[in-house]
């Protein structure tokens, strides 16, 4: 099964504990603080991921974290879920899906649209309400430039992937004179 898969999986059943709760937010900065606590510290990443440390010694590391940062209840028992599933390296993946679902369950999706050159306002406005149309919600949108696409825009909302860019075009106009 993929991260992102499993990833999802664990973000939405968080996100059905803390929709109850209402500790949404909280939980939210709580992991991301964790996210990037784990990601900077080399050895705890290592520790986390090597097989050769007993499931028990990852979990007394754990407990001592949560006593030095003290999250709250919610937060400390979805880490414990997490270390115990072997899990924890990829709360970076399951944080982005976590924020994916709220926004989803909130009517908002989030999209990337990835150009050759910088959109003016006026385009940037366009797609938004395109996109918006198209998916009949909220959209909450990334622009990034990548000249390598020589033309056009490739956008990404969720799963699906809208490629007019020029490059794309040109790769399958090859392959169509290769394969005649």
């Amino acid at each position: 099964m993929s991260v992102e898969t499993v990833a999802r999986r664990y973000a939405a059943a968080l996100a059905d504990v803390v929709a109850k709760s209402g500790e949404t937010e909280i939980v939210k900065n709580e992991l991301k603080t964790w996210e990037a606590m784990i990601n900077a510290n080399g050895d705890l990443q290592t520790a986390f991921q090597n097989p050769s440390i007993s499931q028990t010694d990852k979990e007394k590391v754990l407990e001592n974290l949560i006593t030095k940062t003290q999250p709250i209840k919610t937060t400390a028992n979805f880490l414990r879920v997490l270390i115990r599933n072997n899990r924890l390296t990829e709360i970076g993946e399951i944080n982005r899906k976590f924020a994916s679902v709220l926004e989803e369950r909130s009517g908002v999706i989030s999209a990337n649209i990835t150009s050759a050159r910088e959109l003016s306002e006026a385009q940037k406005a366009e797609m938004r309400t395109s996109l918006e149309k198209l998916t009949a919600k909220k959209i909450n949108l990334e622009f990034k430039t990548d000249e390598t696409l020589i033309g056009g825009i490739v956008t990404r909302v969720g799963s699906t992937v809208y490629d007019g860019s020029v490059k794309t075009q040109l790769q399958e106009l090859k392959q169509q004179m290769i394969g005649k």
